[in-house]
């Protein structure tokens, strides 16, 4: 493993101090130009920004054959997405249930990650017993044009929920479709994915004519269950190989686009998404001896639905006096996640369960820009953001629990309201950007009583101030060093400011909490970054603070039928994480390139004066790739390095957890373009079928369990895909 470090960083960084500090050839020096819009808001290239962003185009989604957001992320050093199998049970566990559950940036997920949709939000994960739901499966990667991700806090951009950072994917426009001086035009694209014996098509089409641009594209894909190592098929709680699944995915994007003038340009956009998924869990059935409630079978039927439709206004005139660019966007968003199963019990009573969680959501954004000149040349930014959300939840089913009557709500159907205002300068002083920002936003959560038996609801507002500050200092081309401050929240969620749930006969209860604050975050980056000879590189050091986490705790009570356990969401634990990344990229030759890369982070969460690591941070990561590009073909090989967590390094647990040993995999690929519009893609992922864990998926089993193969990467698998475009 120190070699393979060793390595990573001499590819990273070695050749920058023999290199003279020269332009580099012209194909990396147009690479270099490649801009953000998530750090600041604005276009800045991704080598003046003052922290860590990574950007994912559309060809590298094309290349690698992405079939979900756990394929686009896999090769980021700092970033993955939990999905464990499909081992839920009707009433009990909820393994598996979300499928891919959320986005994790250096340690921190779920809500705690913001996610944007052309700028709207990502409904949250909930998760409540069995009925657990995530955020990942709202997505459809082959609509994707481009995806950034920003590492540290980003209220001062978007306002709450971004702790830990924020992911912004970007839908196709008609002008990513169409060629130069084309009026119609489009793509048609097939693929196959062995992981999980799933097919995708996808067909777009795209027009111009005078003043207005359309475009409509469509995709389907269906599947099977993920492949894994686990090699036992029983039908009953022993089995390690995947239960079957079957999966179906349909998304639709449609876009207008009319330009009233050449300041002037209105958009509309319409999004649907429909996800439906059958799971026999074998895993879920009992062996025998039966008991009287001895599970005989358990059949499942999962759907995912989501609607969009925004408007959206943008004004760019370089040569107005006071506001140079604006954008608005008005939007509204229908978001449902339904989990139905249906049990068949040996002697006891048959039992279905039938669970929702549903987010709708209207908002508008508005963003100006103004250019100053002067003693400084500064660009201005400052807008407002507005949303409604109606967030509400429903259990229902056959057979309730004990002490329970379906159907029940977990939190009260529940209104949130967040209002943001932001400004932000950036300041061109010579060789230094200086960007300062401030950002204001007031949360308002209101809950209905109606339909609601949890006991009584409680109402939460609050305000928080988010600063920023970041400094890029290009001393010389080789070498530019930045560093950020930044402060961040998030606003509590319904579900844990409105926790009310009784059931008496077992002896426990739980009550909400109107003194809920939100969780705060306060981070500093520090880094350089340059190129010189044909590398590009970047080194970093983060260290994000964080105070008020929420957790549910026992406040009170004896566990008896006259005296219950009260349980509660509070603020008790604050937590640290630090680390540091490394990055680097050499153009060996016009067509051959090599990329290095490495991460390491470690995180403590604290309680009344007791320190516990944080399990959500991933263990070292190195990886190292080498390409070759030609105008008719390409290949490429990637290796990852995944070290094996250190004890200490898990929170204790009783039995001990599971730490995955160290992994080394090598993935290959290759792209062919037969003729000039038809292009090929070919991947071979896991070549030496290595029996691997991802952290992400294993994290919180135990070391004795008799599944842990269950829990095992994919094999050796392969994808396919063709593309034509016309």
């Amino acid at each position: 493993m120190l070699r393979l470090i060793a390595l990573a960083a001499g590819v990273a960084l070695g050749p920058i101090f023999s290199a003279s500090a020269q332009e580099a050839p012209g194909d990396e020096a147009v690479r270099l130009k490649e801009v953000s819009v998530t750090s600041t808001r604005t276009e800045r290239r991704l080598d003046n920004i003052p922290n860590t962003v990574t950007v994912t185009p559309r060809q590298r989604i094309e290349e690698e054959g992405a079939r979900d957001i756990k394929d686009l992320f896999r090769d980021e050093l700092d970033v993955s997405v939990r999905a464990a199998p499909t081992r839920f049970t009707a009433a009990g566990a909820a393994t598996g249930r979300a499928g891919n559950e959320g986005i994790n940036i250096r340690g921190l997920e779920g809500n705690q990650v913001l996610m944007l949709i052309d700028g709207i939000r990502v409904p949250n994960s909930f998760s409540f017993a069995s009925f657990s739901t995530g955020r990942g499966d709202f997505l459809e990667v082959d609509g994707l044009q481009r995806v950034e991700v920003l590492r540290g806090p980003a209220s001062i951009q978007f306002g709450s929920d971004g702790l830990a950072g924020a992911v912004s994917f970007r839908t196709m426009d008609p002008a990513d479709l169409l060629k130069k001086d084309q009026a119609v035009g489009g793509f048609v694209r097939a693929g196959y994915a062995s992981v999980d014996r799933s097919w995708a098509s996808t067909l777009g089409l795209a027009g111009r004519d005078g003043r207005w641009q359309g475009m409509l594209l469509g995709t389907f894909r269906q599947g099977h269950e993920v492949d894994s190592h686990g090699g036992n098929d029983a039908r009953n709680v022993d089995r390690t190989a995947p239960n079957p699944v079957d999966y179906r995915n349909g998304y639709l994007l449609g876009k207008a686009m009319f330009a009233v003038d050449a300041e002037n340009q209105l958009g509309f956009t319409v999004e649907r998404q429909r996800r439906r998924q059958d799971t026999e869990v074998y895993s879920a059935r009992a062996k025998p001896p039966l008991a009287g409630t001895g599970v005989l079978d358990l059949d499942t039927d999962d759907r995912i639905e989501r609607d969009r439709v925004s408007l959206e206004h943008r004004f760019t005139d370089v040569n107005a006096n006071w506001v140079q660019r604006a954008e608005t966007r008005f939007y509204w968003q229908d978001a449902e996640v339904r989990q139905f199963s249906d049990e068949d019990r040996n002697t006891a009573a048959d039992r279905t369960r039938d669970n929702a969680y549903s987010s709708k959501i209207v908002g508008l954004s508005t963003l100006l820009e103004s250019n100053l000149t002067g003693a400084l040349n500064q660009r201005v930014t400052y807008g407002l953001d507005w949303s409604r959300a109606e967030i509400s939840a429903v259990r229902d089913g056959t057979v309730a629990p004990f002490g329970e009557t379906f159907p029940v709500k977990p939190f009260p159907d529940t209104t949130y309201t967040l209002l943001g205002a932001f400004v932000q300068s950036e300041i061109e002083a010579g060789a230094f950007s200086i960007i300062p920002g401030l950002r204001f936003d007031q949360y308002k959560l209101d809950p209905s009583a109606g339909g609601y038996g949890g006991g009584a609801v409680s109402d939460l507002s609050d305000r928080a101030l988010t600063p920023r500050l970041g400094v890029v200092w290009r001393l010389m081309p080789a070498f530019a060093p930045y560093a950020q401050w930044a402060r961040g929240f998030r606003a509590p969620t319904p579900d844990q400011v409105n926790n009310g749930f009784t059931n008496a006969a077992s002896g426990y209860t739980s009550v909400g909490n109107p003194d809920l604050k939100a969780e705060r975050a306060n981070s500093a980056e520090i880094g350089f970054r340059g190129e010189a000879g044909g590398v590009r590189y970047s080194v970093a050091a983060f260290d994000n603070r964080y105070d008020d986490f929420i957790s549910q705790q026992r406040v009170g009570g004896a566990g008896t039928v006259l005296d219950p356990t009260v349980f509660q969401y509070i603020n008790l634990a604050k937590a640290r994480i630090r680390g540091a990344e490394v990055r680097g990229e050499w153009t060996i030759s016009p067509r051959w390139k090599a990329s290095a890369g490495l991460a390491y982070a470690r995180g403590d969460s604290e309680t009344d004066g007791r320190r516990t690591p944080l399990d959500t941070v991933a263990p070292l990561k190195a990886i190292l790739g080498v390409r070759y590009d030609d105008a008719s073909w390409g290949a490429r090989a990637h290796l990852t390095h995944t070290a094996k967590k250190d004890a200490d390094r898990i929170a204790p647990a009783d039995p001990a957890p599971f730490s995955p040993p160290s992994s080394t995999v090598l993935d290959l690929g290759v792209h062919w373009k037969p003729l000039r519009n038809l292009t090929v893609y070919a991947n071979l992922d896991n070549v030496f079928d290595k029996r691997y864990w991802r952290w992400s998926d294993v994290r919180g089993l135990a070391d004795t369990s008799p599944v842990r193969d269950a829990y095992t990467a994919p094999g050796r698998n392969f994808r396919a895909s063709l593309r034509y475009d016309f």
